[in-house]
């Protein structure tokens, strides 16, 4: 089973160009979109095929696999969500989870030596979540997105200014909503990095996209 520790950098650098993208949100051939995002830099990817039109059974683990390795060949880490099932098929290096999902004092103790990641929307949720057994959160949705199905109200750039102020030292990205021309502001606002899904598969030039993060 891959382990965090082969990647070597710290978990913020991984977190600064976060991808996310299952076959669901692809209209053209999820391989070679993923293929142009790690070319032009993307630093961390999440397998998400959830919601009307993904791929279940065999070919979502077909795809898995071929999607893991292109992040192996770049030495990008791999995580998946919320599968937990398919961590050793697919050798993943990480999982991230949403509140409602496996709990995350659970995985830590099932898998050590992985990445984990928790969906964080509220104070409630912050204060109430074991922040100290995972590696990163994700705080948002940030801005409005079409993306999740269940996607709740959005939160502003001021829940990311309010998680580092009450969190100086936990990695966090930003999610939801997040393209080109927002990106900035959230990274001032005070995350590690951004995450997004639609602003990288919908793109006609996926390059450009990812070097303007």
């Amino acid at each position: 089973m891959s382990q965090k520790g082969v990647l070597h950098l710290p978990i913020q650098k991984h977190l600064r160009k976060y991808f996310i993208m299952g076959r669901q949100n692809c209209e053209r051939n999820p391989e070679v979109i993923l293929k142009e995002a790690l070319q032009a830099g993307i630093t961390m990817f999440q397998f998400r095929e959830k919601g009307k039109g993904a791929l279940i059974g065999k070919a979502k683990i077909e795809l898995g696999k071929k999607l893991r390795r292109l992040c192996f060949d770049y030495k990008v880490p791999f995580i998946i969500n919320n599968d937990v099932d398919l961590v050793e098929t697919l050798e993943v290096n990480g999982i991230h989870v949403g509140q409602g999902d496996t709990p995350v004092a659970e995985l830590r103790q099932q898998f050590p030596n992985l990445y984990i990641g928790l969906s964080v929307s509220t104070r409630e949720e912050l204060n109430n979540s074991p922040l100290d057994v995972v590696d990163y959160i994700g705080a948002g949705p940030v801005y409005t997105t079409h993306t999740k199905e269940d996607a709740i109200t959005a939160v502003g750039t001021e829940w990311i200014t309010y998680v580092r102020e009450k969190h100086p030292n936990l990695p966090f990205v930003g999610v939801g909503g997040i393209n080109a021309l927002n990106a900035k502001q959230v990274i001032e606002a005070g995350a590690d990095g951004v995450a997004v899904v639609s602003a990288i598969t919908a793109s006609d030039d996926v390059a450009q996209t990812v070097k303007s993060f």
